[in-house]
């Protein structure tokens, strides 16, 4: 893996300077974790990939009022940090397509940690639904079936692109054992999500 320029130490003193909305924080962890697991997966580096979950969105505090600004004043905070170019780029290509982000609408992801990272921290929010609608609200309450089932419902968890979730097969990953390498992975953090 190329070299990032920031450690994970870094990476979480820029996550409690940046983030204080305690949703997003645990939105970053659940990221980081599942990205661990899929490089893990992949035989690949658990510790850069994980950094890259957790700062994938460092900038949403900065940016939810004003979307268009998400995945570019991140690149200022990285750059300021000490990241490289690659973690940069790594980072802002979640936005990649987004027409809510004009300066990144044109652009496509082409590696497979670009289509890991935009999968993953996409599917973290059908997840965290799953768990959310079970009588007791737990994450060990969702099965890999019914995650599936919802996964199938456009309905459920409607803002969560299926599209984004399924580039996961990109990188080469069919959809059902994505499913379960992050929900394995998410419930392994339950205790500390609360869930």
């Amino acid at each position: 893996m190329e070299q990032l320029g920031i450690n994970y130490d870094q990476a979480q003193v820029l996550v409690k300077k940046y983030i204080s909305d305690s949703i997003t924080k645990l939105h970053l962890r659940e990221t980081e974790v599942f990205m661990r697991a899929l490089a893990k997966h992949f035989s690949e580096d658990e510790d850069g990939w994980g950094i890259i979950g957790l700062l994938h969105d460092l900038d949403w505090d900065l940016t939810k009022n004003n979307q268009s600004e998400h995945c570019i004043k991140v690149q200022e905070i990285l750059r300021e940090a000490g990241a490289s170019e690659y973690l940069i780029e790594t980072i802002i290509s979640h936005g990649y397509g987004h027409e809510i982000i004009p300066a990144l609408t044109a652009k496509e992801r082409t590696t497979k940690i670009q289509f890991c990272l935009a999968a993953a921290e996409t599917l973290t929010g059908i997840i965290i639904a799953s768990a959310l609608i079970q009588p007791d609200k737990k994450l060990a309450s969702v099965s890999l079936q019914s995650l599936k089932k919802k996964f199938k419902n456009k309905t459920f968890a409607a803002k969560c692109d299926r599209g984004i979730v399924l580039e996961c097969e990109k990188a080469g990953i069919p959809i059902d054992e994505f499913l379960s390498i992050g929900l394995a992975a998410i419930q392994g953090i339950a205790a500390e999500l609360g869930l």
